[in-house]
């Protein structure tokens, strides 16, 4: 019975004694109270009461995000500015012998740094440089812990506010130059929607003036062809009278005829050429002549 008690805490004692450390882990081991290795991933096994694990490091990337610290501007401004710090444990034996408490410390020293940086920056500089200004964090933070075993990857400024006055007269800055935008976005829209409708207008006019231009030439066209259907006419007429062969006492009836037409009640006083006024004569004699004839029978 003794022997299988034994047996069931030599057991015991070897199963709390193995450690298997797992990805992205590191373990700092002592052996009477120094140290002695750090366990990386894998099965490992302690000595009872003689090894100890003094620290389970990460070795994950980390954010540490710091609450917001008083600084001034190089023109005496006060303001409050966060930051942010990614951190990565790169010694573990370093991280846990090297200093006490290294958030704490990467904290304090942040503040100091950026109240260095600042120190050195005006307002306007403060607000417009920040990729500088993390940079030059990150590299005097990275120097500043690299004895830790800390390596500081980035740095951000997160929050950066000025006082509650200078605040307010950026925001009516800000709404001023909004303002400002959607004036000249408005005077923009009403420019192109003004040269649109003169160019509307202008290729109204162009339409107006060529529907003008064809109309005239449709009319002069028209005008034209009926010239030349009545030229054509009076030269098939002359034709027509030609192919007849009239006689000279026809020619002067048909003038005379003419010569009526022209007067028409219209004219007070008629030029006659000699020949038609023989013919008249003439002309005048026969109808006589027939009355007289038509007066006996």
């Amino acid at each position: 019975m003794i022997v299988l008690i034994i047996l069931v805490l030599l057991i015991a004692l070897v199963v709390t004694n193995v450690k298997i450390v797992q990805q992205a882990k590191a373990y700092v081991v002592e052996r009477l109270g120094a140290y002695n290795a750090t366990w990386g991933v894998g099965f490992h096994f302690k000595l009872p009461f003689v090894d100890r694990v003094a620290k389970i490091v990460s070795l994950k990337e980390q954010v540490a995000d710091f609450q917001p610290q008083p600084v001034i501007t190089k023109d005496n401004v006060t303001m409050q500015i966060d930051t942010v710090v990614y951190f990565q444990i790169t010694d573990p034996k370093l991280y846990t012998y090297g200093i006490e408490n290294p958030i704490t410390a990467i904290e304090n020293l942040s503040a100091t740094t950026l109240r260095n940086i600042i120190g050195e920056l005006e307002l306007d500089q403060t607000l417009t440089s920040r990729d500088i200004i993390n940079s030059k964090m990150r590299s005097i933070l990275d120097e500043a812990t690299d004895p830790w075993g800390i390596k500081v990857n980035r740095v951000e400024l997160k929050n950066i506010l000025p006082p509650k006055e200078i605040q307010n007269a950026m925001e009516k800055q800000m709404k001023a130059e909004r303002e400002r935008r959607e004036a000249i976005l408005r005077a923009e829209g009403e420019k192109k929607a003004a040269i649109l409708i003169a160019e509307g207008e202008k290729e109204s006019a162009i339409l107006r003036g060529e529907a003008k231009k064809e109309a005239a030439i449709l009319e002069a066209e028209g005008q034209a062809e009926a010239i030349v259907k009545v030229q054509e006419a009076t030269a098939q007429g002359i034709k027509l009278i030609n192919d007849a062969c009239p006689s000279d006492a026809v020619i002067r009836i048909k003038a005379l005829e003419a010569f009526a037409k022209a007067a028409d009640g219209k004219a007070t006083k008629i030029i006659i050429p000699s020949e038609i006024q023989g013919l008249a004569g003439l002309a005048g004699g026969v109808v006589e002549t027939v009355k007289n004839e038509e007066k006996a029978e």
